[in-house]
């Protein structure tokens, strides 16, 4: 039975990735830093769990030779305009992936952002040359470049999966869908957005854990969309939540400004 280590294991995408995985008949060490949080889990039972805050403790278990990595930890977030990306986040989760390797991780996935591509407009293929342009989006593409230079020191294949946008059970409170749900549960009739013109590519987080699956089961290496291909505006996607909701609350549109770290319309190319 293969091993694979996933870090980030009980965070939006880490819950529904593992039980893919265990389907797919790996033996997973799943890495958290709240075990208390992974026990409320369905797959807790079934994964090697260990409590690890990698900023700040070395690794403590061993790791089969020829073992995989998924790497979806990344601390910090949503702030992506915070130097910690590049001053603490850059540094530890090199250290992380290259002590993995040492150790005898000879795949690593790591999941990357589509803010890599900065301020590029329209459908963007995972080929395009990277042109981040904020500290969070500066330290993944960062990362992905120290270790494509490891690669020469150090043979694995490398993946790199960059995540567009996505929503479902154990999002960001922060983010608008689920900002959205509570004002809807709350009994609000007014919800405060942008304008909403935005064009963005969603995914429900189902689809995204099911794509990274995908990437991670083939052995090639290289740089991945993690997409569905289509554009939807802000307010479409809100609009339909709505609907699904049977909800009445109004939009108050333009209440906030569009935000200044994200080109207005782009969407990622399936290949």
């Amino acid at each position: 039975m293969s091993q694979i280590i996933v870090t980030g294991a009980t965070g939006f995408i880490g819950q529904h990735l593992i039980p893919l995985l265990l389907k797919g008949g790996y033996e997973v060490v799943a890495l958290a830093r709240d075990e208390s949080k992974a026990r409320g889990l369905d797959w807790y039972g079934d994964v090697r769990f260990v409590s690890l805050d990698y900023h700040t403790n070395p690794l403590n278990f061993d790791v089969k030779s020829g073992s995989s990595l998924i790497h979806l930890a990344w601390q910090g977030l949503p702030n992506y305009k915070s130097m910690f990306h590049i001053e603490e986040n850059l540094p530890k989760n090199y250290r992380l992936v290259k002590q993995l390797v040492l150790a005898g991780v000879t795949k690593v996935l790591v999941t990357g952002t589509c803010f890599e591509y900065g301020f590029q407009n329209g459908p963007i293929r995972a080929d395009a040359s990277p042109r981040p342009a904020n500290p969070y989006a500066v330290a993944k593409d960062s990362l992905r470049q120290f270790l494509e230079l490891l690669q020469a020191e150090t043979p694995f294949t490398l993946q790199w999966a960059r995540l567009f946008y996505m929503f479902g059970k154990g999002q960001n409170p922060k983010s608008i869908l689920a900002q959205l749900e509570t004002a809807i549960a709350n009994g609000d009739k007014v919800f405060n957005m942008s304008g909403g013109e935005q064009l963005r590519d969603y995914l429900p987080v189902e689809e995204v854990a099911r794509q990274v699956m995908d990437i991670h089961t083939d052995d090639s290496g290289g740089v991945f969309n993690v997409c569905s291909g289509e554009p939807i505006s802000i307010r479409r996607l809100v609009e339909e939540r709505i609907r699904a909701k049977d909800a009445s609350i109004q939009l108050n549109l333009g209440y906030y400004p569009y935000p200044d770290y994200e080109p207005m319309a782009f969407w990622g190319a399936k290949e």
